[in-house]
């Protein structure tokens, strides 16, 4: 079943992409001073969220094709998880991306690195939802 596949496909796509950003770009980034921190972090994010937010719509989408198609229940589950990056992203890391965008890189310091430190712990919960995602994708793709 293609829909499957590629939902599959897609939500490991989606959690590569956020593993990278917690094992190198984060650690990478912390090593700058606190306003080449913040003045990295910003398109950073830009970038991030440009590429990663059509992923989880996309294998949401794909994931209920799946679900309708056959009607296992694992492929809705998997998508209900993938999706559920926006909502915690616009409810739980928004306010952190806020402030961190409204901070001017010449008044970056101590408050801003952490900042990008609480940032980076909070997207974490996004790795962790497309690796659940991912798991229950192959899980449904192998039944």
């Amino acid at each position: 079943m293609l829909a499957g596949q590629l939902a599959l496909v897609v939500a490991a796509l989606f959690t590569g992409a956020a593993v990278y950003v917690n094992v190198a770009e984060q650690p990478a980034r912390l090593d700058l001073d606190d306003r080449a921190l913040l003045t990295q972090w910003k398109p950073a994010y830009k970038r991030g969220f440009a590429m990663q937010a059509p992923l989880a719509i996309i294998g949401f989408l794909l994931g209920l094709v799946a679900w309708w198609q056959t009607g296992q229940w694992a492929w809705l589950l998997g998508a209900a998880i993938l999706v559920a990056n926006w909502p915690y992203t616009l409810l739980g890391i928004m306010p952190t991306n806020t402030l961190l965008m409204a901070t001017e890189p010449a008044t970056a310091g101590p408050d801003s690195r952490a900042l990008i430190e609480r940032w980076a712990a909070l997207h974490a919960g996004r790795t962790a939802l497309g690796f659940a995602a991912t798991l229950i994708f192959l899980w449904a793709q192998m039944s």
